[in-house]
């Protein structure tokens, strides 16, 4: 079989088809004036006058993702993905997390990552993303969760008693704040989300203190115990010494435990 092909017209890359009447004769254009130039001198040599200067281009305003006064310093990524689902996927939540981990280490080596899992009651139901940002205490979901409840913010106080308000990080006593530190917050927490079960120390250093620079040892997890009693004052004990073996929080009758419909995360 041929194949025959069509032949080119030969053409020069320099000549361009023009309109025929760019061939009709134009008139003559008389010449410029010529401009008189000074006597030869230091002066005497005429310079073109300097093109303007072409103004400035605008700077495009800046779009900041904070409000001004502040600076980003990170940000959450919310996955809503329950084992099954996961499973189904072929994979499961710890590799997807180390794949996350591997990725920022890989675009951005200076980054610092924490991960933490939601834990839901069994058939709670709902997305797994809405689950989750409750879970890990997303403020707007929060906020539209007590909205929906018609929930105001002193609907929880009353006069006696304790309230451990776990989705928003405070202990009120008698109505008033015991003013913990965000660790103590985060010593209690773990001790009330294990209600009725002795904790020991290296867990608690372990769950609480894990990946950090400045790790605690056993005597000072005592320390940060003894302080967290000495807020809880006449309530003190609901946290509890058990010798020998570490700590537990015992509910009294006067203590309450607020919290979203899902328990506050437990390290990943």
């Amino acid at each position: 079989m041929s194949l025959a092909l069509a032949p080119t017209r030969p053409t020069h890359p320099a000549v361009r088809p023009t309109h025929p009447a760019a061939y009709a004769p134009q008139p003559a254009r008389p010449a410029a004036p010529v401009t008189p130039v000074a006597a030869a001198g230091t002066a005497g040599i005429a310079s073109p006058a300097p093109a303007p200067a072409a103004a400035p281009a605008q700077a495009a305003p800046r779009v900041r993702a904070v409000p001004e006064g502040t600076e980003a310093r990170g940000f959450v990524l919310y996955v809503g993905l329950d084992e099954a689902k996961a499973a189904a996927d072929g994979t499961t939540l710890h590799r997807l997390v180390e794949a996350i981990r591997n990725i920022t280490a890989e675009v951005a080596p200076s980054a610092e990552t924490y991960a933490a899992v939601a834990l839901a009651p069994e058939g709670a139901g709902g997305r797994d993303v809405d689950v989750v940002r409750l879970a890990l205490q997303d403020p707007a979901a929060l906020a539209r969760q007590r909205e929906s409840q018609g929930l105001s913010d002193d609907a929880d106080r009353h006069p006696d008693g304790v309230i451990i308000d776990i989705s928003r990080k405070r202990v009120l006593l008698d109505g008033e704040a015991a003013g913990l530190t965000y660790k103590e917050f985060e010593l209690l927490q773990y001790l009330v989300l294990r209600e009725g079960r002795t904790i020991d120390r290296h867990e608690l250093i372990d769950g609480l203190w894990s990946g950090e620079d400045d790790v605690p040892n056993e005597r000072t997890i005592d320390v940060h115990v003894r302080r967290l009693r000495s807020k809880l004052a006449h309530y003190q004990d609901i946290v509890r010494t058990v010798r020998g073996v570490g700590y537990r929080f015992d509910r009294h009758a006067d203590v309450s435990i607020r919290q979203a419909s899902t328990p506050s995360p437990d390290v990943f």
